[in-house]
């Protein structure tokens, strides 16, 4: 009897430490999804998906200060270089991150359309937050306008692209899939799964993630699924996650 009760205890054990570790990926895939740039989730299959994550955003100015002519609107009628923030900032942007305004297509941010790098960060006074200076760049207006996010530049591969590679289970019942999590710099398009990156979590035997870029009547709501089923010496532990994305730039 104490043998079969060693065996149920190691087979709980590995249970919940295979539900424990696809919990915590999920949950950090989850995190950094919420924080995208609207329209910026993109897949190819159900392998991976690519994103680009934000560190702040915020209001800019729109329309000139009659009190003071230091302050400075952003033109979305001509390439910009100098804009006014007005909105308090989470995180203060730093040069070198990213700028992305009005990003309304999935391919406009990563073909450089929508974003332009900052190359100064001002300070700021009785009314605005900070003034950020950009590479000379004309941003279309978002729905509602006046509103940015910044893309840290994370030492030039600011994209965030999670992966699942080498789906199947082994003879011992081993799933021998892994997932990671790939940073790359920006690229027009998504047409493989890459390979590398940090991994979150070994032993997967199956993994999906489904993205839906028009969740809901508004259709300003992206929404991303993901499934992950880790399996070690034939015990299992599956999970699914659903997160909710917005596109509204």
């Amino acid at each position: 009897f104490a043998r079969e009760g060693a065996a149920v205890v190691a087979v709980a054990r590995r249970r919940a430490e295979l539900t424990d570790m696809a919990d915590t990926a999920l949950q950090r895939i989850s995190r950094d999804v919420r924080s995208a740039v609207p329209n910026s989730v993109r897949t190819v299959g159900t392998a991976c998906f690519e994103f680009l994550p934000t560190s702040a955003g915020g209001r800019f100015r729109l329309g000139a200060d009659i009190h003071s002519a230091a302050d400075q609107p952003l033109d979305i009628t001509q390439p910009a270089t100098t804009f006014d923030v007005l909105s308090p900032l989470s995180t203060l942007p730093a040069v070198n991150d990213w700028v992305v305004i009005g990003n309304q297509n999935t391919g406009d941010v990563y073909a450089g359309t929508t974003r332009a790098q900052i190359t100064a960060v001002g300070a700021g006074n009785a009314v605005r937050e900070a003034s950020l200076t950009v590479a000379a760049q004309q941003f279309p207006p978002g729905y509602d306008g006046g509103r940015f996010v910044v893309v840290p530049n994370n030492g030039g591969a600011p994209a965030v692209v999670y992966v699942c590679s080498g789906v199947g289970v082994d003879a011992a019942g081993n799933g021998t899939e892994t997932l990671s999590r790939v940073t790359r710099g920006f690229d027009a398009a998504l047409n493989a799964c890459p390979a590398g990156g940090a991994t979150l979590a070994t032993r997967v035997a199956a993994c999906n993630f489904i993205y839906d870029p028009n969740h809901g009547a508004t259709q300003q709501s992206g929404y991303v699924w993901l499934q992950l089923e880790l399996r070690e010496a034939g015990e299992s532990a599956a999970l699914a996650y659903g997160t909710h994305v917005s596109n509204v730039p």
